[in-house]
């Protein structure tokens, strides 16, 4: 049997970004002299394309202006909002199993791969991953888990990890199981009408990929 392959999504899924996301999404909207909103409302852009964000947060908003806004949140970002950031419970000790027992772990993130990078070091878990995939403004998960396979980066039987609908479509775009965790931004519903392969109560549970790989 082929040892299990993971690739896990990152805010949402190892941890819950939303406090570092809202208030630099709201830095760069004060940045452009736009009101800012509601945190708790700012959630449901927790995964999706940033740039697609800001178009919607700001209707007929120009390129230069997207562009100015991706520019402060990024600024703030980097600098504090990575930090606003709390590990779910269970994580480390599951992604410290998983690679025990030779897991193939792989970080798949729209971040930009050195925030990413920024936040699995300030948790102590970049050691946990062979390599970290992170995105491009205005590139779809699924398009950009599509150059990863075309490049022979990830094998048929790996598995797409998530709590939104856009990890699920990805893997399924690109012949992939998925796997969606209860404790993230993504509605029940929303994770549901993708049909995932697997469903995952709690970080532990990961480790029945493994089991099921041995058996």
């Amino acid at each position: 049997m082929s040892r299990p392959f993971l690739l896990l999504d990152l805010d949402g899924t190892l941890s819950d970004p939303q406090q570092g996301i809202a208030r630099s999404i709201n830095h760069a909207l004060a940045s452009i002299g736009q009101a800012t909103q509601d945190e708790a409302a700012l959630t449901r852009y927790i995964g999706p394309p940033l740039s697609e964000s800001f178009r919607e947060l700001v209707p007929g908003a120009d390129e230069a202006t997207v562009q100015a806004l991706l520019a402060a949140y990024r600024a703030r970002y980097g600098a504090v909002g990575y930090a606003e950031n709390t590990m779910y419970a269970g994580v480390p000790e599951a992604l410290a199993a998983l690679a025990g027992a030779g897991a193939t772990l792989v970080l798949c993130t729209s971040k930009r791969v050195d925030f990413a990078e920024q936040i699995l070091r300030l948790f102590g878990l970049r050691e946990h991953f062979a390599w970290l995939s992170g995105g491009r403004d205005g590139l779809h998960k699924w398009q950009q888990l599509g150059e990863l396979r075309a490049a022979g980066r990830v094998p048929d039987h790996a598995v797409m990890i998530g709590d939104r609908a856009v990890d699920l479509i990805a893997a399924h775009r690109n012949g992939l199981d998925s796997g969606a965790v209860r404790w993230g931004h993504g509605s029940q519903d929303e994770l549901a009408a993708e049909s995932p392969t697997h469903w995952f109560d709690q970080p532990q549970d990961w480790l029945r990929l493994v089991a099921d790989s041995a058996a």
